[in-house]
């Protein structure tokens, strides 16, 4: 599996689509517990909004190793657990819902190969930010990429954040 990984980090990652569904969701079992478990069907309906721009690297063998869930939306604007991605007017920020690797492959590089995909994608778009919750613990992780802890002062947008845990911290980061 770890020769599996290496291969795959060297090559790039592509858009994801539907056909990809049933590895995303076993990438996704195998790192959340079910609380975090968003479904085929969610992710059915994100891929089929113009606003997209999920990302999957997969493996010599076909298997998806890890994805990047995204979309071009506003900054401040908060994708609920189980949500849409909805288009806006205007976007301005590349908003990560979800970066998973197969916990087998962590350490190979893919997430980043992912991230750096996606910021070079978004700044080519002309996005100026990109923003995400973090959760689980990855705030740091977020924050060696430059990412910072940013108040919501929205009511809604906090009702949104509050349901990923009380470790959930809205994050953003700058592309210019």
């Amino acid at each position: 599996m770890l020769a599996v990984a290496a291969r795959a980090a060297a090559r790039q990652p592509r858009a994801l689509t539907v056909a990809d569904l049933p590895g995303l969701l076993a990438v996704q079992q195998a790192c959340y517990g079910t609380r975090f478990v968003e479904g085929a069907e969610v992710f059915a309906r994100r891929l089929a909004s113009p606003a997209q721009r999920s990302l999957v690297l997969r493996g010599a063998d076909g298997a998806v190793l890890a994805y990047l869930a995204a979309y071009a939306s506003r900054l401040g604007c908060i994708t609920p657990l189980h949500g849409d991605f909805t288009a806006t007017a205007q976007p301005d920020t590349l908003y990560l819902h979800d970066l998973a690797v197969l916990p087998a492959c962590a350490g190979q590089g893919l997430a980043a190969a992912l991230l750096a995909t996606a910021l070079d994608r978004a700044r080519a778009e002309g996005l100026r930010h990109t923003a995400l919750v973090s959760v689980q613990g990855s705030r740091h992780w977020w924050a060696r990429r430059g990412y910072a802890v940013q108040g919501v002062a929205d009511a809604r947008q906090r009702r949104y954040l509050d349901g990923y845990g009380a470790d959930a911290r809205y994050m953003a980061f700058s592309l210019s």
